[in-house]
């Protein structure tokens, strides 16, 4: 079952100026990064091939969890997943092809992961594409609304109730604080209607990122104890 100690939804806050400062301060206050083992734990980490997304499962797999880094770019995600082997000594990684742009791909890879794997104990959506152009996803949806809220919102879905089933299980959501700048057009999600800003349109959809934690945070706290919790780190 989830508990309330351990299941966390979590908007990830992560910003070069903001996060700087409180990680400073942070390291002032004495703390430091935990310690803890995550042996025996299964984790998906989803854009793990660079970045925030490889950096994380480096440090899950020196904790000696089993990663799974799921990534579109299959090439990229062999090298990140050998360089994450090499690097931690921890065989246990692995890579696996997601397209948070394909509601097919999506499907796929869950339904992979449900009959493969024992369980579920972490899924940090991290993934993320930032100011591109007009593009649209497979499915039709503009591509930063598909790729950083639909898609992980689908994901996370279909392994929910695999994920019930782990003890102490953790939903960990990476937005922004461009969130803050954010505004949802309910009536034109698409930008069909009215001239695309890519700026605006990567700002809805972290806003839509910290309003699912939230909202799925509300919904499973009818049925588990439940908490959300935000941290913000720095991205440099």
């Amino acid at each position: 079952m989830l508990t309330n100690k351990y299941v966390v939804a979590a908007s990830v806050v992560g910003t070069v100026l903001g996060g700087g400062i409180l990680l400073k301060d942070y390291r002032r206050s004495g703390n430091g990064p935990s310690k803890a083992m995550i042996t025996g734990k299964t984790v998906i980490v989803t854009g793990a091939n660079t970045g925030i997304g490889k950096e994380t499962a480096m440090d899950l797999a020196r904790r000696g969890g089993k990663v799974i880094m799921a990534c579109r770019d299959m090439e990229k995600c062999e090298n990140a997943a050998r360089e994450v082997r090499g690097q931690t000594l921890n065989h246990n990684v692995y890579a696996k092809h997601l397209d948070l742009a394909s509601t097919k791909s999506i499907k796929e890879f869950a339904r992979s992961i449900r009959k493969e794997e024992e369980h579920v104990d972490i899924l940090i959506n991290n993934a993320a594409v930032m100011r591109c152009p007009h593009w649209k996803t497979e499915d039709n949806f503009e591509m930063q609304f598909g790729v950083n809220h639909l898609g992980h919102f689908l994901l996370t879905n279909l392994l929910l109730e695999k994920m019930k089933r782990s003890v102490n299980s953790r939903i960990i959501n990476v937005s922004s604080l461009a969130h803050i700048a954010g505004e949802i057009d309910f009536d034109d999600l698409n930008w069909e209607k009215k001239k695309y800003n890519t700026k605006a349109a990567y700002c809805q959809s972290k806003l839509a990122n910290v309003l699912f934690t939230n909202e799925l945070a509300k919904r499973l706290q009818g049925e588990f104890k439940f908490r959300v919790k935000t941290n913000v780190f720095s991205t440099s």
